[in-house]
């Protein structure tokens, strides 16, 4: 072979990490266990503290590890919540500087709660049929009061989510809604708007409550179409 293929040298910091990952990949340590001290992890790597830190914050960022002030950081329970989590900020960043990117996130929207909905339909309990109820009702007495209106509404389509008992499901409904959050409006708190978006959730809980997934596929849409205006770039608000 004639091509060269240099071995780099890794920083120590990025071999502590690699190291500390498998104790936790490995089982060796389990969701809400301690880590070991800074000065453990020291002499048992024979490395500085600066590495260590620079470890442990790399597993704190990809979400494997809680950092507390004073404190041994804690191993976390990977969930596909705080998976997706990991890339909020960037998710933000991207949307911000991108009206494409805005557009593709609402149909990807309506994608998955065409989706969500329809297996809703498909496996709602009556309990789930009161939640749902009971949401509309509590953002019903939010109108006028746009953040709690809205933070109804995402509670809303997040239950909508959960009934299918599917983690990842309720993961990416929770992401997408707030990432758009970012770009509402003030135009849904126009007289007239709570009303049409009140109507339309009390048409898909109907649906649901009737097992009709075609049915609430339908009033899934149409909510979804009518309301992917009111998300725009800050530019245009």
């Amino acid at each position: 072979m004639n091509r060269s293929e240099p071995i780099v040298r890794r920083k120590l910091s990025d071999e502590v990490f690699a190291r500390l990952k498998r104790l936790i990949t490995s089982g060796e340590l389990q969701p809400g266990d301690d880590m070991p001290s800074e000065r453990e992890l020291m002499e048992r790597f024979e490395v500085g503290r600066p590495a260590i830190r620079e470890a442990m914050q790399a597993l704190s960022n990809m979400g494997l590890v809680a950092i507390s002030h004073g404190e041994r950081a804690k191993v976390l329970q990977l969930t596909a919540k705080s998976i997706i989590k990991q890339v909020d900020g960037a998710a933000k960043i991207i949307l911000s500087s991108s009206r494409d990117t805005l557009e593709h996130l609402k149909t990807a929207r309506i994608f998955f709660e065409r989706g969500m909905v329809r297996e809703a339909a498909e496996r709602a309990k009556s309990e789930d049929v009161q939640l749902l109820k009971a949401t509309v009702a509590e953002q019903r007495a939010a109108r006028g009061d746009s953040e709690a209106f809205i933070s109804a509404d995402m509670k809303f389509h997040t239950q909508i989510a959960s009934i299918s008992g599917n983690p990842i499901y309720v993961a990416i409904s929770e992401a997408t809604l707030g990432w758009l959050k970012e770009y509402h409006t003030e135009m849904l708190i126009w007289t007239g708007k709570e009303k049409y978006t009140l109507t339309e959730h009390e048409e898909i809980i109907d649906r649901i409550e009737h097992g009709d997934a075609d049915g609430a596929e339908k009033a899934m849409i149409k909510h979804l179409e009518r309301s992917r205006a009111l998300y725009v770039m800050n530019s245009e608000k």
